[in-house]
């Protein structure tokens, strides 16, 4: 059986290869279309697609850390107190729910789904199965993910990666209500009106 630090990294290749690479081909497999929309500007687009970015490659690098370096933990800054069977439980619970919550949110939006705003495509307003009861699920699912990461190795590392995550999708979830809102208009509205943002 691995231990927990190389589950840990078979759970976020598989979370990666599963939610991003693997959709992304079957959304431009089905358009035409790349679905990675992450501009390079000087605006807050292009800032929260640079910060998305080094978000992941910070979660590559202490999951990596941690499956291959022993005592890697200690230099990221381990929390002693939260080093339990419980927490510890209730952290993989977060990263198995937000996978599976991630791929369904996926599927149902279908060929609307992309990774940043794409503002040279029209997408449809999804509004079906899990957008009934949340705006941005896979934006929670990516959250819970995080928080699930923490408790399962709870240091100072993972918790400003939750931090900065939770700052980035803020802001990300913003634009995009913006610009649904352009896109869509009163039909946005009445989604906006109906559905919290979360839960």
């Amino acid at each position: 059986m691995p231990d927990q630090n190389t589950l840990l990294l078979i759970y976020f290749v598989a979370f990666f290869l599963l939610a991003f690479v693997i959709r992304s081909v079957l959304v431009y497999r089905s358009t035409g279309i790349n679905p990675l929309v992450l501009p390079r500007t000087q605006d807050a687009y292009g800032y929260v697609g640079v910060a998305f970015k080094v978000l992941m490659l910070g979660c590559a690098a202490v999951v990596t850390l941690l499956a291959f370096v022993p005592h890697a933990s200690n230099w990221l800054g381990v929390i002693t107190p939260l080093e339990i069977t419980c927490i510890k439980g209730l952290g993989w619970f977060c990263l198995v729910v937000s996978l599976v919550w991630m791929l369904i949110a996926q599927s149902q939006m279908g060929a609307s789904w992309r990774i940043g705003i794409d503002s040279a495509n029209r997408t449809e307003l999804v509004s079906k199965g899990l957008f009934t009861i949340s705006r941005n699920p896979i934006f929670l699912a990516t959250r819970l993910a995080l928080l699930g990461f923490f408790l399962v190795a709870p240091n100072a590392a993972t918790l400003a990666l939750l931090a900065a995550a939770e700052v980035i999708i803020q802001v990300q979830v913003r634009l995009e209500e913006k610009y649904l809102l352009g896109l869509h208009g009163s039909a946005y509205e009445q989604y906006f009106s109906k559905v919290p943002r979360w839960l």
